[in-house]
């Protein structure tokens, strides 16, 4: 049942990586980041794309955890990649619930990243994004945020 063990690494993966923001070293975060990577051997994307797509912003967020702990830069552009995969599948028009989050997410570490490097690039993205996600999430809601 492969479906369920993915489930479970997904569960896992969840857990660790509430007890790894709640404490100061990596170890956790990196066990959750594992076990994400770990589900997606069976959540793959052209047989569950949806929940693929989960995993992928939640991988994101593991990946996020990371980068604000470390001074590089490498873990924070898995998380943008992450991130950006999930909204392959989770779109505007399909869930928008879900795209404004990972848009938001993607959003908040783009910033994080234009922070740490020379230029305004990431800044500048993260700015699209987030303007994007404001008038995404007015056309759902019908109202301000």
């Amino acid at each position: 049942m492969p479906l369920d063990w993915a489930a479970t690494q997904t569960n896992l993966g969840t857990a660790l990586l509430a007890l790894g923001r709640r404490e100061n070293g990596t170890d956790r975060l990196e066990q959750a980041v594992a076990a994400y990577r770990a589900a997606l051997e069976e959540y793959a994307r052209d047989r569950v794309p949806l929940d693929w797509a989960l995993i992928q912003n939640n991988l994101g967020g593991a990946l996020a955890a990371l980068g604000e702990r470390e001074s590089g830069t490498a873990r924070l552009e898995e998380a943008v990649a992450a991130y950006r995969a999930a909204l392959e599948e989770w779109t505007h028009d399909r869930v928008p619930l879900e795209w404004a989050t990972t848009q938001n997410n993607l959003g908040v570490v783009l910033k994080t990243l234009g922070e740490r490097k020379r230029g305004t690039a990431h800044l500048e993205e993260a700015v699209v994004v987030l303007r994007a996600n404001r008038a995404g999430a007015l056309d759902v809601g019908g109202g301000q945020i």
